[in-house]
């Protein structure tokens, strides 16, 4: 079983680590591989752990927790469940694009393609509708190889901005939901037949 909830202080070293092994898998061949291997499941865990509890500018963090034969092989005995994955964002630092925005998303690769983003997702829009943001936007990576994950949610590219990171220039697109429900009705759950 795979649930989805608000994320606690307890999470925050599962949430580093979750972090570091997605920036691994996911940027290998983006980014350079000693940046990559520099990654700190410490340095990230305590900056969740502060994310976990700033309530500012409607922020929250949702984690992705499996139990039992969804668990990772030999973690199944974890209390409560081992995180799998999690997202974050408030209130957007970009309003002109979207009022909410989806800060991370980052879910473990065994666990992709199983619906676990989607639901992530999903719990982030209704958290930024209920704090009153009538659209959402997202930044993401233009080389992320999942990129393609928030166009079949409907996201509309609305622009890219060239970035420096990691001592090297990228590229990165916005995509928004405009309204917010296009999002909500793209991550609702399938009718049980």
């Amino acid at each position: 079983m795979i649930c989805i909830r608000r994320a606690r202080p307890a999470d925050a070293a599962a949430i580093g680590a979750v972090h570091v092994a997605t920036w691994r898998t996911t940027y290998a061949g983006v980014l350079p591989e000693g940046y990559l291997a520099s990654l700190s499941t410490l340095r990230h865990a305590a900056g969740y752990e502060a994310a976990i509890g700033d309530r500012r500018h409607g922020h929250a963090v949702f984690v992705a927790v499996a139990k039992g034969a969804d668990a990772p092989a030999g973690q199944e005995a974890a209390e409560g469940g081992t995180i799998i994955g999690f997202v974050s964002g408030g209130r957007s630092r970009r309003p002109q694009i979207g009022e909410g925005e989806i800060e991370t998303l980052y879910l473990l690769d065994d666990y992709r393609d199983r619906g676990v983003g989607r639901r992530l997702v999903r719990a982030m829009a209704a958290h930024l509708a209920a704090i009153g943001c009538r659209s959402a936007m997202l930044w993401v990576l233009k080389d992320n190889p999942t990129r393609w994950f928030y166009g079949r949610l409907g996201g509309r590219l609305v622009a890219r901005e060239a970035i420096r990171f990691a001592g090297q220039g990228l590229e990165q697109l916005a995509f928004t939901w405009d309204p917010i429900e296009a999002l909500l009705l793209a991550t609702a759950p399938a009718p049980e037949v």
